[in-house]
């Protein structure tokens, strides 16, 4: 059976009339009612009675009608789906992201993507360090990435979201609370809820080198894998966390954000593999351009 041979049953049972649904089809009739005859004989049923005056279904054609009508809806949708995704508009987007970044970056992407990228569904991968991301890319199991520069290994492009400041996360009855801005000095005698000193983490590397630049190494107190753990323990008075300014745009009860006025900044890249010729990829590349979502220039550009 072929699919050409519902459109033309389908054609004639919308008309009742072979000549109205062979001038539908842009073909001559006789070539219509032989293959209406070829159909019924491959099914070993009448689909219509025939007379000189009418064409009507039989009960066994209005059965084959609304499965006929649903295959070519379903082939039909078929194609429009792989037209969408050639176009990069449809698809799935495997994205991974730093705590921090799921706080402001992730809802202004997903937002983004939601109004000029409708049909293509986010699959986000959250608390996810620069050197995994990396991984992640490379492996083939992320398509982009919200990470920290620098990125170590060979393949990754990638372009500037943000540069944020670090802020100081206190416990709302700490003595710094009530500050208009602190120092980094400020903080010699504090317990520090960091990211561990192996994870590779960006954030983790611009503490340490803020503090050290004011003449002190930072006390471990806690150690934590997630900017959410870091923030809760802040928040139960154990310590305090320095981390990217964009934890603001989600006040953690508990919690008090201080600008810190001699720390380092950190970088918030999009990153995605150098081999990856996907239109998907490309047509995100282009909203976010279009959207003005970098704030660099792309490589080689004037």
């Amino acid at each position: 059976m072929e699919l050409r041979h519902l459109r033309y049953f389908v054609a004639v049972a919308e008309t009742r009339h072979f000549g109205k649904a062979a001038e539908n089809l842009h073909m001559a009739q006789p070539p219509l009612s032989q293959a209406i005859r070829r159909l019924e004989s491959e099914l070993g049923v009448e689909l219509f009675t025939r007379t000189t005056r009418q064409v009507a279904l039989t009960g066994a054609g209005e059965v084959f009608r609304t499965d006929a009508e649903r295959i070519l809806t379903a082939v039909d949708e078929a194609v429009a789906r792989v037209a969408r995704f050639a176009a990069g508009a449809e698809g799935v987007l495997r994205i991974g992201l730093t705590g921090a970044a799921s706080y402001r970056q992730l809802p202004a992407l997903a937002r983004l993507m939601k109004r000029a990228m409708p049909q293509v569904m986010l699959e986000v991968h959250t608390e996810m360090l620069t050197p995994a991301q990396e991984t992640g890319l490379i492996e083939r199991r992320l398509d982009v990435g919200l990470l920290r520069p620098p990125v170590r290994q060979d393949g990754i492009a990638h372009r500037t979201v943000a540069t944020e400041p670090l802020v100081v996360a206190v416990p709302e009855r700490h003595r710094l609370a009530e500050a208009d801005v602190v120092r980094v000095e400020q903080l010699r005698h504090e317990d520090f809820v960091l990211y561990g000193a192996t994870s590779g983490s960006v954030v983790y590397d611009a503490v340490v080198r803020s503090c050290l630049a004011s003449g002190f190494y930072p006390h471990r107190a806690y150690e934590v894998t997630e900017t959410s753990a870091a923030l809760a323990l802040v928040a139960a008075g154990l310590g305090v966390a320095v981390l990217p300014d964009s934890i603001r745009a989600a006040p953690r009860e508990g919690v008090v954000c201080k600008d810190i006025e001699d720390a380092l900044t950190v970088r918030l890249d999009l990153a995605w593999r150098e081999d990856d010729t996907s239109p998907l990829l490309r047509s995100l590349l282009t909203v976010l351009e279009q959207n003005h979502m970098f704030t660099d220039e792309p490589e080689g550009a004037a």
